[in-house]
């Protein structure tokens, strides 16, 4: 018989009386420089066999994610007794108690080490100056219930004179310890929290004028922080553009919340209520970063209405433990790049041409990885749980998170598509404003399948959807789907100009991307990190984990191998590569005598400029 609680004894267990009751959280962060949070949970039991469970799939991550390896220090008491706990011995989230008579709450402490994997990144949650808390790290809960059923009163305790920000209401602010209103573990778990010695909140939507926004950061110093008056102004009128977008939203306020630091984790992750984003410490001075980033606050504020609003069914689950279904990723979090990089455009984050140089650096890498020909796109979403533990390394021929950049380019072509049937009456905007509209509101969740994606599509314009989109997602093809973009007025070109979006990433710390002439991706060090298969790279020999010692009797550097290539055009001579692989060092001859190659888009004379229409402001 399994030992797990049932959801009418959970009921039962949190109310007395017609009133229900709270597990009581306190998580101490004042050590969190050092990279430790020490919690506390008091947890209302009946006596007997009691499993607690610790949060394993973990929203916007779509996979088993939960950073369990990392919760340490754990010991039950009740009325200040031992108690003794159990792990199970095939589910590694789950611990058993046998709960004494008599005891009606257990006491849990814990500690979390938050060096990885905390936040949906790989990097530490905290450094001397600041830290990131993901309430799923710090927190047990009874086995089996739903997550919208336990009720959580939690509360913190920062550092010394350190600021914070999060969705969560407080009962009293201020002081180094807060306590917050009690709500349900959904949406604790949906509101992390922020906090450093570097703090500055500012107000991007007036009282009055709708819901109140926030752009909430903390830095490692206070030049981190501070931000221009342009990107506060297209911040604005981001915040703007959603709204005329969606034409509703579902949430009291928002909180972009924004962490600069080159120490902690870089990621960005969804929330109802805010987005927690982690970015370079220089992002808002340095122009290479900040372009980088440019769509990384759309994206996020996007999902408020695309992933968190109407989410696929295969991802509404009821708790943390019942396993994600990623079919649909491509509209969750391709949509999302989509709309969240049209919104970039059309609140001045990117320039309109930035914006053709990000979508032509996506098409580029699309269609060349080699993958495709193998797994479909829909693989890759159902394949997340692995695809995304994987590095750079051979990632042309298993493919990655293909999802999002993939998904991009399918909802340009509906787009495209709406707007030429239509003859630019409508679009996708008119999708959004009736699939992700409705009713404003607090937070809720409204689950969808493929076909209610197709009937609303159709609602706007008919055509065979499902044809189309089944297409793109099931099956395997030798070239990406850029439709979208020559029906947008613009078509896919190679020439020796280097690519805004991938110089930007040359010039912030990255390797060299070689993809299109040579067919390799390199690191700054001279590391290959990936080859295309049937590329000249890979027919002369080369594999990713190798290392380019010189090229053509130089040692290696960006600007010797980009010289050569070069020169080769001149010499028609091949380029010859010392490389180490293991511990063999050998010259390898790379006959490639046609230069440099970056993607970008070019105008179609006497075709209508989509594009442009799609990215033009909506609003004043």
């Amino acid at each position: 018989m399994a030992r797990l609680i049932s959801l009418v004894s959970l009921l039962v267990l949190l109310s007395g009386s017609g009133r229900a009751q709270s597990m009581q959280l306190f998580v101490d962060l004042t050590e969190a420089p050092r990279n430790i949070f020490h919690s506390k949970m008091t947890i209302p039991v009946k006596p007997g066999a009691f499993t607690l469970v610790y949060p394993k799939w973990i929203p916007g991550n779509h996979r088993p994610s939960g950073p369990i390896a990392n919760f340490t220090g754990l010991r039950m008491e009740a009325s200040g007794k031992p108690v003794l706990w159990q792990r199970d011995d095939i589910d590694m989230y789950a611990f058993h108690v046998d709960v004494p008579p008599g005891v009606s709450e257990i006491t849990v402490f814990s500690d979390t080490i938050t060096i990885d994997g905390s936040a949906g990144a790989s990097g530490p949650s905290a450094s001397s100056t600041l830290l990131d808390l993901n309430w799923n790290q710090v927190v047990l809960y009874p086995a089996a219930a739903a997550s919208d059923d336990v009720r959580v009163t939690a509360s913190v305790r920062l550092p010394p004179n350190w600021k914070y920000s999060t969705s969560l209401p407080p009962t009293r602010p201020g002081g180094d310890t807060i306590v917050f209103q009690p709500v349900s573990l959904t949406t604790l778990v949906d509101s992390p929290l922020i906090a450093g010695q570097h703090f500055r909140e500012i107000l991007l939507k007036e009282p009055g004028k709708g819901p109140l926004h926030f752009l909430d950061l903390v830095g490692e110093s206070e030049a981190a922080i501070d931000v221009p008056d342009s990107d506060l102004s297209a911040y604005r009128k981001l915040v703007d553009e959603a709204a005329a977008l969606f034409g509703s939203h579902h949430f009291r306020q928002y909180h972009f919340l924004l962490t600069l630091t080159d120490v902690a984790g870089h990621h960005g992750v969804e929330h109802h209520e805010s987005s927690d984003n982690s970015v370079g410490e220089r992002m808002f001075s340095d122009p290479d970063l900040h372009l980088l980033e440019a769509g990384l606050l759309p994206h996020e504020y996007v999902h408020s209405w695309n992933g968190k609003y109407r989410r696929p069914a295969g991802l509404a689950t009821r708790n943390y433990q019942e396993p994600m279904r990623g079919d649909l990723l491509w509209v969750y979090e391709g949509m999302t790049e989509y709309l969240g990089n049209v919104l970039a455009a059309r609140s001045g984050l990117f320039a309109p041409e930035q914006y053709r140089e990000a979508l032509a650096a996506t098409a580029a890498a699309l269609d060349y990885r080699r993958g495709r020909t193998w797994r479909p796109l829909e693989d890759t979403g159902r394949s997340v749980q692995i695809l995304r533990l994987q590095g750079p390394h051979w990632e042309s021929w298993r493919r990655s998170l293909d999802y999002y950049p993939e998904g991009e380019l399918i909802w340009l072509e509906v787009d495209t598509l709406i707007r030429q049937q239509t003859k630019g009456q409508k679009s996708l905007d008119d999708f959004c404003r009736s699939f992700h509209g409705g009713a404003s509101g607090p937070p809720s969740v409204s689950p969808y399948t493929f076909d209610d994606v197709v009937r609303t599509l159709n609602e706007v314009s008919t055509y065979d959807w499902a044809k189309l989109l089944r297409e793109r997602t099931k099956n395997a093809s030798m070239h990406a789907p850029i439709a979208g973009i020559e029906q947008g007025g613009w078509k896919l070109v190679y020439n020796d100009k280097p690519n805004a979006l991938l110089a930007a990433s040359e010039g912030a710390g990255s390797g060299l991307e070689l993809s299109y002439s040579l067919g390799v991706a390199l690191s700054k060090n001279g590391d290959v990190e990936d080859v295309i298969p049937d590329s000249p790279a890979a027919k002369a020999g080369i594999a990713p984990r190798m290392k380019i010692l010189a090229v053509n009797e130089r040692r290696w550097s960006k600007n010797v191998i980009l010289d050569a290539i070069r020169a080769a055009v001149q010499s028609q001579q091949p380029i010859h590569l010392l490389i180490e692989n293991a511990q063999t060092v050998k010259t390898y001859a790379v006959p490639y005598l046609e230069g440099l190659r970056y993607p970008h888009l070019e105008q179609v004379a006497n075709h209508p400029d989509l594009l442009s229409d799609i990215t033009k402001a909506a609003t004043k």
